[in-house]
């Protein structure tokens, strides 16, 4: 059912018309002049407008002004007269979305009617789905009140609408795979795939097959053909995470493919072209992997046409209130509750490292949302790392001379002793996968 207002100060033509559209089931509004239509758009916002165009107190262009400064979204059709058809198509052209001869018969407006909102309904079903991809791929790790990641977003702003290479850098955690997707979601590849791997997650034997594909009989299991990564994401974005990851005999038929723009599936004969933007992350600094002979350089300088940095969360300290309550609301949503933040708990937040990044606070809110037993989360309701905090000013334990990479070290050299060395404990612990763990263990030379 929809919001309908019709405006025509001839009350018989008004009437019948506003009887035929409620037996269609729409809730209709009826207005005698443009007055009377002006204070009814002030008053409530319709769906749509259908005006007569010429009236005792005004005309329909009127009408179709004061709906668009009440409520931009209001639609409006316009009756006319044969005669009137030239200010009709001036209707057009100020917003108006279709004009109608009066006196014909009705059922030619009324498809004109139901085109017009199911078009309108449609436009709310794509604005509904774009703000769930705001939620889901963007607006955790695109919160950017910190001139940080006011400059990262800067920049994905100028870069999303092209087709560049991007190399995105940055600690795990930081919201490399969020930002990828929101380049993919804003450029004009968004409604084609966004198909991502971890170079590091999958075994060196599986991952050629899983980038470029096989044909049936290309080795051992191989019964049917199947479609690599590349050719998955024709037309749309592939997402390369930890690309540092990926064995040098694979970054040299990466590199050949994305010179050439085409793929050749084991056990084939011949190469398949693809339209592909590419994407590739890493946590770690790759001119140092280039000079250690482990990452190729031409690769390098393939992957990096843009180059984006992405601070971690230490860094942005700015963002971790709206991010915090973000991340609450989510979480209460969830839970079917009303919840929010005690400003001993953000004190909290604001002081601990977050050697886990973003991932490790959405964690803890998490954590903190389901055991809060009122509706305030405290300071005890975040674990109990968090709630015990690292004191970043001067204390006993960090002198203030001490560094942000010391201060991180402790905290994980505290949480193994605390776990017995437990590296599954600890890394729930610090909201941080193992793998993450181990990298940092032989990033400061801890002993595992």
């Amino acid at each position: 059912m929809a919001q309908l207002l019709v405006v025509d100060d001839e009350s018989s033509a008004r009437s019948t018309l506003a009887l035929l559209l409620r037996k269609r089931g729409h809730r209709v509004v009826e207005a005698d002049g443009v007055t009377t239509a002006t204070k009814r758009l002030a008053e409530e916002v319709f769906d749509l407008a259908v005006t007569d165009l010429r009236m005792p107190d005004g005309d329909g262009l009127d009408v179709l002004r004061a709906a668009k400064a009440h409520a931009p979204t209001t639609e409006v059709i316009l009756l006319t007269a044969y005669a009137e058809w030239k200010s009709a198509k001036e209707a057009i052209r100020l917003g108006a979305l279709d004009y109608f001869e009066k006196g014909q018969e009705p059922d030619e407006l009324f498809h004109g009617i139901d085109k017009v909102l199911t078009g309108r309904a449609l436009r709310r079903e794509n604005d509904n789905l774009r703000a769930q991809l705001r939620e889901r791929f963007g607006l955790a790790g695109l919160i950017a009140q910190s001139p940080a990641m006011q400059t990262v977003l800067d920049l994905v702003a100028r870069v999303a609408p092209t087709d560049a290479t991007l190399l995105i850098q940055g600690e795990s955690g930081t919201g490399k795979e969020v930002i990828a997707k929101a380049v993919h979601h804003a450029s004009a590849r968004a409604e084609r795939p966004f198909v991502a791997v971890n170079c590091g997650a999958v075994p060196e034997t599986l991952l050629e097959s899983e980038l470029f594909g096989y044909v049936r009989g290309a080795f051992t299991g191989a019964t049917v053909n199947k479609l690599g990564l590349f050719e998955e994401a024709n037309g749309g974005t592939l997402f390369l995470d930890e690309i540092a990851e990926m064995p040098g005999v694979l970054q040299v038929k990466l590199l050949r493919a994305l010179q050439n723009g085409e793929v050749r599936r084991l056990g084939a004969t011949q190469s398949a072209t693809f339209n592909v933007r590419v994407i590739a992350a890493t946590h770690g600094n790759l001119t140092t992997l280039i000079s250690q002979g482990s990452f190729r350089e031409d690769l390098f300088y393939r992957l990096n046409v843009i180059q984006l940095v992405l601070p971690p969360l230490r860094d942005r300290r700015e963002d971790i209130p709206a991010l915090a309550e973000h991340f609450l609301a989510r979480a209460a949503r969830k839970l079917g509750r009303q919840l929010r933040l005690a400003p001993s708990t953000l004190e909290r937040l604001l002081r601990y490292p977050w050697p886990g990044n973003v991932r490790e606070l959405e964690n803890a809110i998490e954590r903190a949302a389901i055991l809060t037993r009122g509706d305030s989360v405290e300071a005890e309701d975040l674990p109990p790392h968090v709630s015990a905090g690292l004191q970043l000013g001067p204390s006993p334990l960090l002198p203030r001379q001490i560094s942000l990479a010391e201060a991180e070290r402790a905290h994980i050299l505290q949480t193994l002793e605390r776990f017995g060395r437990n590296h599954s404990g600890a890394a729930e612990a610090l909201g941080i996968g193992r793998t993450t763990l181990w990298r940092k263990l032989k990033e400061y030379g801890i002993d595992r």
